[in-house]
């Protein structure tokens, strides 16, 4: 795949049917706070009253068509020095290194855009291998287990803590 066809932008209602394409994929929201989304409706609901008005949730784009987010969420007052950074991508695209440009070019930028951040961090359940997978190869470091510490899809789950500071590599 030629890194030159990856872009990241704000999202825009136009993004409707390429958002509800992976959105409404069970494989791709497993893991993710958002149910699956099922219709067309629900889809420009959910770019309009969640995904644009955030400030740092950007659609990962092929040729400028959505196959995907990734998502930063800052923490506030004295926690604003650290954010959570969130992403999924069309089942489509799995393993094409699609989740890990993504994340090393918003990486590479979001500590210059985000004044006062210090530290990303990522909670990634225990099977999510390939989520593992995609944070390491970026330099992310594997922090350890927080037991039952999230709620997803009905069930309180494991997970791991990932981290990026401001002063490491990216790989």
């Amino acid at each position: 795949m030629d890194p030159s066809r990856i872009s990241l932008r704000p999202f825009n209602l136009s993004d409707v049917d390429d958002f509800l394409l992976w959105s409404s994929d069970d494989r791709v929201t497993r893991y993710l706070r958002w149910d699956t989304i099922t219709s067309r409706e629900e889809a420009l609901a959910y770019l309009e009253k969640v995904a644009i008005p955030q400030p740092w949730r950007r659609s990962i784009c092929l040729d400028d068509r959505s196959i995907g987010y990734i998502s930063i969420k800052p923490e506030s007052g004295d926690d604003r020095c650290r954010a959570h950074i969130g992403y999924a991508v069309a089942a489509e695209y799995w393993g094409q290194g699609m989740a890990t440009l993504a994340l090393k070019m918003t990486v590479s930028k979001v500590f210059d855009e985000i004044p006062d951040l210090v530290r990303l961090h990522a909670l990634v359940e225990l099977e999510n291998k390939a989520s593992q997978r995609v944070l390491e190869k970026v330099g992310f470091v594997k922090e350890g287990l927080l037991r039952k510490y999230g709620f997803c899809k009905g069930e309180i789950r494991d997970m791991f803590v990932y981290s990026f500071l401001s002063t490491d590599k990216l790989l």
